[in-house]
């Protein structure tokens, strides 16, 4: 029999706790206040207080006074905001497609299929993890270039479609914590594998894939590396590679990088709000086996 231990928390004891754990997360919050605020003011505000710099981040300077809502008017005219935007969307949508879906499939044969060798290959396979990036950047765009694949999205969207070690060994953690009678049942009503997977045991992994979903999503937005080795033609280019060529052309226009900045964060900021509840769900289930 299993004993757990309950934690009730007075009124006054829930207060300290959420006063405490705001003061631990300003140190977090306060970089993304200051590029807020700095794209909401003017250069003459940016540079107000001497020659030396920019001025040190207080609560004064994090107030703007006016607000200059041009700046994001001009941040989307700079540059073509919205191409960036739907590139970016689009390698999104493709790449979450892919590596949850091959991820899956790939856990599932770890997780739920016996076969001689699966640990040594599933160690295999949890080993790649620890392999920087920096050690196959070679001879993988030797390869992709060969292929013919140099500037184009594919080598961004294709390498998804093979499995991602990191998600493989969540989802496989995942299916091994669900009761194999599932398996069986389904099984003795004449269904195959794939049927079991497709049928049964994928629509029970609605939490684990949210959150595989929700991490390749903010690799893929983030992601500057990959577009800078393989993308050179303008208009493919995401927007985090977008930014960086602003930052190149309009050197010294702070205010109209911070506003295109902010809106580049704005969309990561709002998926967590609205997806933490499936993400802190789906990172709990895939802790271990029950």
């Amino acid at each position: 029999m299993r004993s757990s231990i309950v934690f009730r928390l007075s009124l006054p004891q829930k207060a300290l706790a959420y006063c405490a754990l705001l003061l631990l997360s300003v140190p977090a919050i306060l970089p993304l206040l200051w590029m807020i605020s700095t794209s909401l003011k003017s250069d003459t505000q940016i540079f107000a207080q001497g020659s030396a710099g920019t001025p040190p981040i207080t609560l004064k300077n994090l107030l703007p006074h006016p607000f200059v809502w041009q700046n994001y008017p001009n941040a989307l005219k700079a540059i073509p905001f919205l191409t960036y935007l739907q590139n970016t969307i689009l390698l999104c949508m493709v790449t979450v497609i892919g590596a949850c879906l091959s991820s899956a499939v790939v856990a599932y044969g770890f997780a739920r299929i016996p076969f001689k060798g699966s640990k040594a290959l599933f160690m295999v396979m949890i080993s790649t993890m620890a392999l920087p990036t920096q050690v196959t950047m070679i001879p993988v765009f030797a390869l992709f270039r060969w292929l013919g694949w140099y500037g184009t999205y594919l080598p961004l969207t294709i390498p998804a479609y093979f499995g991602v070690p990191f998600y493989i060994f969540l989802l496989t953690q995942f299916y091994k914590s669900l009761p194999t009678e599932l398996s069986e049942a389904a099984r003795m009503d004449g269904a195959n594998e794939w049927a079991i997977f497709s049928r049964v045991i994928l629509p029970l992994s609605k939490s684990a894939l949210a959150t595989c979903a929700l991490f390749q999503f903010m690799g893929t937005w983030n992601d500057f590396f990959g577009p800078l080795l393989y993308i050179n033609d303008p208009s493919r280019y995401t927007l985090a590679y977008g930014l960086q060529q602003f930052l190149s052309t309009h050197d010294g226009e702070w205010t109209q990088l911070m506003a295109a900045a902010t809106l580049f964060t704005l969309p990561i900021v709002l998926l967590f709000f609205f997806a933490q509840r499936t993400f802190i769900q789906g990172i709990a289930t895939t802790g271990g086996k029950n």
